[in-house]
């Protein structure tokens, strides 16, 4: 048993990387020659060469990444790796939960650091390369640093809990945890804004003016109640745009890069938040979180099951525990993770071209087609991905895509 399983987990392991490495290189030959015609008016060929080189530079430096991540994984397993953090972590903090921990955190922060130098060299040679970075390395230490910190305290916090329920009631624990961690979550979504992001960047309220106006007028028509609206400072990381909404209930809230007021009109940018706007109208946020508490549900089902079977710690060397359980789990349940995981992008694909078509139908101009270009042109992004890499990776149809879908809406309007 513990060898089908041990030889189970290898061969997932060695499945998603091909996998993930073939969709990579399809996707890296589906480039065009020229700008395609919807397009060419803003992307130029000088801009969409650019575009193409930024692609495959990305796509170098994560060959270089998975198979380094691989090979760290198969020599920890094949050497004994994993055992023999189990001892120093029992050797640094002998309780049953607190080692647990330990555990985790030695893992976790031994592949960031082992890792650093390739997210180094993404912000300050690709990125800074191609015009994005605006970061420095005392920002990129200090969010570093921030975030072992936020997974130390929320992290270690939440799986204490969770391990006093699986050793006080293991009968129930998948259910009592599932109670948890969808409580934890929707307080994340409430106050993620309010609490998480102050930690990295600076909000401030959207100033009176043609801008602010414009996106009340619209909300206030729409019968979209919007009293926050914040503009956050991207710029100091980044050029790239974006805006998202966030919040529930009298939490919720529109958030705009500052790079995206920089670079658009007023119309595009109310266009933008249509769209964003159409996917709480059309309740997608709620569907969503609803979604992803089922699919915990019957991933702790799962994970309840894989805890009372003392083979899966065997199998890669370790005496039965809580940790090593979690961990043979997660080494197992990556073939089921990437099919929920395209599963939900087929979902949120549907969601994205509905939220669109909101948009549309409450602006009728063509402010938003004009915004989806300048983003894809502004972000470098690739503008013809090949349909099996959008099929499993994408979570946001392709540029032309919604451009198309967005120029029938305008020919129904003509005719």
């Amino acid at each position: 048993m513990e060898q089908t399983i041990f030889i189970l987990i290898v061969a997932f392991l060695l499945l998603d990387v091909v996998v993930g490495t073939w969709l990579s290189l399809l996707n890296s030959r589906h480039w065009p020659e020229n700008v395609p015609e919807r397009i060419a008016s803003v992307f130029t060929q000088k801009k969409f060469l650019k575009a193409r080189s930024y692609s495959h530079e990305r796509r170098r430096l994560s060959y270089v990444v998975s198979f380094f991540q691989l090979a760290l994984i198969l020599i920890m397993l094949f050497s004994g790796g994993f055992a023999r953090i189990d001892d120093l972590a029992g050797g640094i903090w002998n309780h049953r939960i607190g080692q647990s921990i330990v555990y985790f955190g030695i893992i976790f922060l031994a592949v960031d650091v082992l890792t650093l130098p390739f997210q180094w060299y993404s912000v300050f040679s690709i990125e800074q390369k191609f015009g994005f970075n605006k970061s420095t390395p005392a920002i990129f230490i200090g969010d570093k640093i921030k975030s072992w910190i936020m997974a130390a305290v929320l992290g270690g916090g939440i799986f204490w809990l969770l391990a006093e329920i699986y050793y006080s009631i293991p009968d129930y624990f998948w259910l009592l945890a599932w109670g948890v961690l969808t409580l934890f979550s929707l307080l994340m979504t409430m106050f993620y804004s309010n609490i998480i992001v102050p930690l990295f960047n600076k909000q401030t309220p959207l100033e009176a003016g043609e801008l602010r106006d414009a996106i009340e007028l619209f909300a206030k028509t729409n019968g979209f109640n919007l009293k926050n609206i914040f503009v956050i400072n991207g710029s100091k990381r980044s050029t790239k745009s974006n805006a998202y909404f966030t919040g529930i209930g009298p939490k919720k809230r529109i958030v705009l890069y500052d790079t995206l007021i920089e670079k658009h009109t007023t119309d595009e940018i109310v266009a933008v938040l249509a769209h964003e706007i159409g996917h709480y109208k059309m309740k997608h946020v709620t569907s969503g979180f609803i979604f992803s508490t089922i699919l915990n549900l019957g991933a702790l089902y799962l994970l309840n099951l894989f805890l009372s079977m003392p083979e899966f710690a065997g199998a890669i060397g370790m005496k039965p525990s809580l940790h090593a359980s979690l961990l043979v789990f997660a080494l197992l349940f990556s073939p089921v993770s990437t099919i929920i995981g395209v599963v939900s992008n087929i979902i949120s694909r549907r969601h994205e071209f509905a939220a669109d078509r909101f948009a549309y139908d409450h602006t009728h101009t063509p402010a938003l087609a004009d915004a989806l270009i300048k983003l894809s042109v502004d972000n470098l992004s690739n503008p013809t991905p090949h349909p099996y890499y959008v099929f499993v990776n994408y979570s946001h149809p392709p540029v032309l895509e919604r451009l198309d879908a967005l120029d029938r809406l305008s020919e129904k309007d003509k005719n």
